[in-house]
């Protein structure tokens, strides 16, 4: 699985308390089971709960959602452009610590598509990418790279 690993760095690119505090952002994939057909192939796709906790934070969580938002953009964009999904795509909770400091969990249900081939006897596998949007505009949305 590659999506835990990319919002980690982009949440900690995104979020200037999590730079010199790296040990406050945990993930966790939860409920995951991989859905296969009996087609030819093996190819498969992984679906899980990714769960994203911030812990002792004391900024606005508009922190953490704006840069979530961005990453499932483009990342999981059925999210927002399905219907269905968009009401249960981005569910949290907070613990309430003190007057300035919080505990934000996210819970995100992602999916990835795997393709597999064999090859020379091998068996080869590749993510696929997320299907792009040819009228979503990133310019109001993503920030610019470092």
């Amino acid at each position: 699985m590659r999506k835990p690993a990319e919002l980690r760095a982009a949440i900690t690119a995104a979020i200037p308390y999590l730079h010199p505090n790296p040990d406050k952002l945990h993930l966790f994939v939860e409920e995951g089971r991989v859905v296969s057909t009996s087609a030819k192939s093996l190819s498969f796709e992984y679906q899980y709960t990714l769960s994203l906790l911030v812990t002792d934070f004391a900024d606005s969580a508009d922190a953490i959602t704006v840069p979530v938002l961005a990453w499932l953009r483009k990342n999981q964009p059925e999210l927002f452009t399905n219907p269905d999904k968009r009401l249960d795509g981005f569910k949290f909770e907070t613990d309430v610590l003190n007057h300035d400091c919080v505990d934000l969990l996210v819970k995100l249900p992602l999916t990835e598509r795997v393709v597999v081939k064999v090859v020379d006897g091998r068996y080869e596998f590749s993510h696929a990418a997320e299907p792009v949007d040819p009228y979503d505009d990133p310019s109001g949305w993503k920030l610019p790279a470092p």
